[in-house]
């Protein structure tokens, strides 16, 4: 089965028009190669997952540059973020459980212990379910903030700019893709792409 390659984590434009995709430093070496050229055009490059410009320091030479760069781009926040669990002594099951103090009302605490498995289980398998709840919104105001992001850094002078960004937050996938047609391909497919999970409608041109 062929396998799909990973979707990039970065892309660079050099004026409206997408020059590189790709992993941080492979990005940023095509970028400084086109600046080097003699050329006009600005060079932007983009975070894929939140849509955010980088800024990077392009003094020097290449190798200069590279040296600058983050030593781990790709490592996710949440890696970052992610406590090492250690065993917390004999009695305590070896599944990153973490006790914590919590404060519940009586009521709170009569209706936990009559859950099946007790109040521990119950409290997990609630907040299991809001997190499964939240994930659809989550997404959503993801997209929504990545493909914001990138429009205002990009088509801030492309027409119906500002319907678009309303048609975006306002959950009009259909009037959307209308208002950002007529936008330079690379800067209308690339904002496409980070608005692709934005809507919670069904865009119709896509339900057929």
């Amino acid at each position: 089965m062929r396998q799909h390659p990973p979707a990039a984590a970065y892309v660079a434009f050099e004026g409206e028009r997408r020059i590189a995709a790709g992993n941080l430093q492979d990005v940023v070496r095509v970028a400084k190669d086109r600046l080097d050229w003699p050329s006009h055009a600005s060079i932007l490059i983009f975070d894929t997952a939140t849509g955010e410009p980088v800024g990077i320091d392009f003094r020097g030479k290449a190798a200069d540059v590279e040296v600058k760069l983050p030593t781990n781009p790709d490592v996710s926040a949440t890696a970052v973020n992610t406590v090492p669990f250690s065993p917390r002594g004999p009695g305590r099951p070896k599944l990153g459980v973490v006790g914590r103090e919590v404060t519940l009302l009586p009521s709170h605490w009569e209706w936990l212990a009559q859950q099946p498995g007790g109040a521990s289980v119950a409290l997990r398998r609630l907040v299991d379910e809001a997190r499964r709840r939240g994930e659809g919104r989550d997404r959503v105001r993801q997209a929504q903030g990545a493909a914001y992001r990138f429009m205002s850094a990009m088509a801030g002078d492309k027409p119906h700019y500002e319907e678009a960004i309303r048609a975006l937050l306002a959950d009009q996938p259909d009037r959307f893709e209308q208002l950002i047609a007529a936008w330079p391909r690379d800067v209308r497919d690339f904002t496409r792409s980070l608005a692709k999970n934005a809507f919670r409608q069904k865009s119709k041109a896509g339900s057929g």
